[in-house]
């Protein structure tokens, strides 16, 4: 068995666990779309625009080839953005390893279908072994050298064990999960309810509604989560709980961030513009009410969320509109 791994796309997560794989002795190929991107990243050893200063181990190899694809590898890292999942799979499709499996960082819902990300690639490539990585895992942080934890999860129990083995590190632990229905939506709906705790911060209201939101937001992703089958204590572990808290609260967080900057009167997409790298939540909010309504599920915060970001709503029309629902008993509805 070769120990090579392929990551695809060079983005700050997907630099990130290239360099993270490196660092424990293994050959990796970072794969980027275009040759002026790979030339630079493999003159400079670095990536500057999204991790400045964090250096590549000599075991990294850049490429944009698709020939290099073909060679034997280990597994496929698939770290594009959400909305790219299915032409960047195209692609590739052709050049990619046949027995390779294919692990998904991406956390997203695809707006037309709400399919999640494994079920893209499924539907691209029928009969590949997939996972799904996900947590609270800011990738400045974990490419710095600072401990974090994330969960594999697959229906393939061994496929998910061998992957949580390669990841697992010093600094990054990995725990398995059969759940993958959970584990990506958790991924994907956490960026929506970051979206609302960073106009929260934006609009000044402080920790207690920010609280609120966050508790709230749990509860939609859990409700929807639970209606497409995923198993509820998922929420509970670290790719729902703990990454809503580290979306939700870091400064390092982009869907944080952009929606403090809505809040704040800078209009979807200038703040988009304004980040680097890309804020999910918003490629994510009307693939998950898609979804939401397939399973006749309410995600009011959702809704607001949408509202502001793609129909010029004032944030404190949306929060009026929360806050103003009838009382309901906190269990239920």
């Amino acid at each position: 068995m070769t120990d090579q791994i392929g990551v695809i796309g060079a983005g700050a997560w997907g630099t990130t666990l290239a360099v993270l794989l490196a660092d424990a002795q293994r050959p990796v190929s970072l794969w980027t779309r275009t040759a002026d991107a790979a030339q630079r990243l493999a003159h400079a050893r670095t990536n500057e625009r999204y991790l400045p200063g964090i250096t590549f181990p000599p075991n990294v190899r850049v490429m944009t080839d698709h020939a290099y694809l073909a060679e034997p590898h280990r597994f496929y890292v698939l770290a594009v953005p959400s909305a790219h999942v299915r032409a960047t799979l195209r692609q590739v499709a052709d050049k990619l390893h046949p027995e390779a499996p294919i692990l998904s960082v991406v956390k997203g819902i695809e707006e037309g279908t709400h399919l999640r990300m494994t079920e893209v690639i499924e539907e691209e490539l029928p009969g590949r072994r997939v996972a799904a990585l996900s947590g609270p895992n800011l990738a400045r942080e974990i490419a710095g050298g600072k401990p974090a934890g994330s969960v594999v999860a697959s229906t393939d129990a061994e496929l998910a064990a061998e992957l949580a083995s390669v990841l697992s590190s010093d600094r990054f632990r990995v725990y398995t999960n059969p759940d993958v229905i959970g584990v990506e939506l958790a991924g994907a709906l956490k960026n929506i309810v970051a979206l609302a705790a960073g106009m929260v911060d934006g609009l000044g209201f402080g920790d207690s509604a920010k609280a609120g939101i966050i508790t709230r937001g749990l509860a939609e992703m859990t409700r929807l989560g639970v209606a497409a089958g995923a198993h509820p204590l998922t929420f509970a572990g670290l790719a729902g709980v703990g990454d809503l808290i580290a979306t939700c609260m870091s400064p390092l967080s982009r869907n944080r961030r952009a929606g403090e900057l809505i809040a704040t009167g800078v209009p979807w997409p200038e703040a988009g513009e304004r980040l680097t790298g890309i804020a999910e939540g918003v490629a994510t909010v009307t693939g998950a009410l898609e979804l939401a309504a397939a399973q006749a599920v309410e995600m009011p915060i959702a809704e607001q969320v949408r509202s502001v970001v793609f129909e010029q709503r004032p944030p404190l029309a949306a929060v009026a509109a929360l806050m103003a629902r009838s009382p309901k008993d906190e269990l239920g509805d």
